[in-house]
């Protein structure tokens, strides 16, 4: 039975209403006041709360804010009775949240037609609210089986590869992986899908997939070119398929300690040493190239680099950097290369650290994007 609350300190109006509504098959509770009727709110959760204006303790306007702002009550339909009938005095009930006004005198027809146009509404808001529940539940299912595919910690002795994987709440389109393609060459890559939600998810798996399986035709996996040329050509949007995505993908010969890379579209690889002066150098790697599946037939350039010993290698996606600053600012890549300079230069390294250094960055309790991050060691 659909439960109405009537907050009134009149008690002729709170019989009317009682009698009316309980008439109509709707369960009524009534309170007295505004402090009785939001205890009555919180604690039965009624599907419409019709409301007096102007009360002792607590008006209409004050239940009807504390009634919105309580997660549990927010599809609750709020009706204000009033005798106010200014353009004014509606605007202020509007922006305290009211959804809909009954003007005393109360005309009987009107209050049905409104009650139940609003509990409509209540019943639409609240399948909303079902179905959201039910997408969330299902993207933290999906980030789930996300983190399970991306590969765990790596360390022999020679190398060592930490990774951290943080999914924003829509869940992004992020993924990485690495891989020895033999006793003495570890590929590694890192990729960002356009957009949000399963339909940005689903190609970085594709891609994880066909990589690890070594599935593209005619590529040297060795060389990062090759490999980015055959995921854009098979990954090229089209009109059923509009999503594109950025890569980093390189080779590291641990015998001649050289690193080959290619990139597309993708933020720049950091490779951070340090000089005999205690000097902390970086360098960016990346080389020219549209996002893989945005435009056909794009020629992609492969670059080389010799590791130092003791040197680190950083892989990530724009979500760690595009993130809103408690200052209002965006936080930015140059803000980013300056905290990674500062974690660096520690003896010890974890990126824990890291990673709860650059959430007190966000002026969010959560990113808006998917948060990646490989830490290659030498």
């Amino acid at each position: 039975m659909t439960h109405i609350l009537i907050v009134d300190d009149d008690p002729a109006i709170q019989l009317l209403l009682k009698r009316t509504l309980t008439r109509q098959g709707y369960e009524v509770t009534v309170a007295g006041n505004g402090v009785e009727g939001l205890a009555k709110a919180q604690e039965l959760c009624p599907a419409m709360v019709i409301c007096d204006w102007v009360m002792p303790q607590m008006n209409g306007l004050e239940v009807c804010r504390h009634i919105k702002a309580t997660p549990q009550l927010s599809t609750t339909f709020f009706i204000l009775l009033t005798s106010k009938g200014s353009v004014e005095d509606r605007v202020e009930g509007l922006d305290a949240g009211a959804d809909d006004f009954l003007c005393k005198p109360i005309e009987m027809f009107e209050l049905k037609a409104r009650i139940r146009s609003g509990l409509r509404l209540h019943q639409l808001s609240s399948d909303l609210q079902y179905q959201k529940r039910i997408l969330e539940a299902e993207l933290a299912e999906a980030a789930e089986y996300v983190c399970s595919l991306l590969p765990e910690p790596f360390e022999d002795g020679r190398l060592a590869v930490d990774v951290r994987f943080i999914p924003s709440s829509q869940l992004g389109g992020d993924s990485f992986d690495y891989f020895w393609l033999d006793e003495d060459h570890l590929a590694v890559y890192l990729l960002d899908v356009s957009g949000h939600g399963l339909r940005a998810a689903l190609p970085s798996l594709a891609v994880i997939n066909l990589l690890r399986s070594k599935g593209l035709i005619q590529v040297n996996y060795h060389q990062p070119s090759e490999v980015l040329r055959g995921l854009n050509e098979t990954f090229q949007m089209t009109a059923r398929n509009d999503k594109y995505f950025t890569i980093w993908y390189g080779v590291y010969n641990r015998r001649s300690q050289q690193l080959i890379y290619a990139s597309a579209g993708h933020p720049p690889a950091l490779l951070l040493s340090s000089t005999t002066l205690g000097e902390i150098l970086v360098q960016k790697l990346k080389t020219p190239g549209f996002p893989a599946g945005m435009f056909p037939d794009v020629e992609y350039t492969d670059a080389t680099c010799q590791i130092e010993p003791d040197s680190c290698l950083y892989i990530f996606s724009d979500g760690i950097y595009e993130i809103n600053a408690p200052d209002g600012n965006l936080w930015g890549i140059d803000r980013f290369i300056e905290q990674l300079q500062s974690y660096f230069a520690q003896p010890e390294r974890n990126l824990d650290w890291l990673i709860e250094k650059i959430k007190r960055m966000n002026a969010l309790t959560y990113f808006e994007d998917d948060l990646s991050l490989m830490e290659i060691k030498f």
